[in-house]
């Protein structure tokens, strides 16, 4: 079993024939590891875009590509994934994150009209993963790639990154670093039509108390500084779709605004919990008298 490491640099385009923008894949990078992690081909491909003759000033700046090279290629989409193709065979797809399968989705339904990749049998988010190994719980944020390496010992250069094929290559590494046997299969996905409805759903925020869904008994919170239960001490509200309340601990005599996100998955309810200072009134005075 070979393990198929990818990375895709795209450039937002405006398609004039579908009245849409399109994030149109310019560059193609991969890496090819055997079943023991050994590194045995590489993969990096530019390709000519269709949809637009520009290139967007912010992907030139990160990339350091230019329209030119990338008219002079000659390559078309669908050559450069013909010969993808054959790079993958029957390889497991991973990749940093949902994004670059979701742009390979997108391109190939601009340009083949099909809306499931029937050359892909199975696939593993890294980003995922790593979080998993690593065991870290930051429901707030998710784990870029370059913090994953760092925390790892990985040596790189920011000014290399965001190059399709050093991309894929900085998180092959990471997977090496990681890699669980065990733990690995649990977040390796057969691509049948459960995976499409997962990776195409499109999570969204809960917040009428009434639903459900809503776990009323996760909306409690520990004091961040000691650790003790606080006590709410005001109604829940809802502001920009997130439940928040005052709460004071009253170990620590303080008090806080504790602001829960309850986020609908494809499969389960993530609940996301932040505490946000509330200025002391004494001390807001001071200063304004300061002033």
């Amino acid at each position: 079993m070979n393990y198929i490491v990818i990375d895709f640099e795209f450039n937002g385009a405006y398609s004039k024939r579908h009245h849409r923008f399109v994030n149109e894949i310019i560059e193609f990078g991969a890496v090819k590891l055997d079943d023991r992690l050994n590194m045995i081909d590489t993969f990096s491909e530019l390709v000519t875009p269709q949809i637009s003759k520009k290139l967007n000033s912010h992907v030139a700046q990160l990339t350091h590509l230019k329209m030119n090279d990338l008219q002079e290629c000659h390559n078309t989409f669908s050559h450069v994934l013909s010969k993808f193709k054959k790079f993958l065979g029957d390889g497991v797809l991973l990749s940093w994150g949902n994004s670059d399968i979701l742009v390979l989705m997108e391109n190939y339904r601009y340009f083949f009209g099909e809306e499931t990749l029937p050359f892909l049998s199975a696939y593993c988010n890294l980003q995922h993963y790593c979080e998993a190994a690593l065991d870290y719980h930051d429901r707030s944020r998710q784990m870029g790639l370059s913090a994953c390496a760092e925390l790892l010992g990985i040596g790189f250069e920011d000014g290399d990154l965001h190059r399709a094929l050093t991309d894929a290559e900085l998180t092959s590494l990471c997977f090496q670093k990681l890699y669980d046997p065990a733990l690995f299969e649990r977040f390796v996905l057969p691509c049948d039509e459960t995976f499409y409805k997962r990776i195409t759903f499109k999570n969204y925020n809960l917040y009428d108390i009434r639903d459900p869904e809503v776990n009323r008994k996760e909306m409690f919170f520990l004091c961040d500084q000691c650790g003790h239960k606080a006590r709410r001490r005001s109604k829940w509200k809802v502001k920009n779709k997130t439940f928040r309340a005052r709460f004071r601990c009253f170990r620590c005599r303080r008090e806080f605004e504790g602001r829960i996100t309850f986020k609908k998955c494809f499969d389960s309810v993530k609940v996301i919990k932040r505490i946000a200072e509330i200025p002391d009134p004494k001390q807001k005075q001071q200063q304004t008298n300061a002033e």
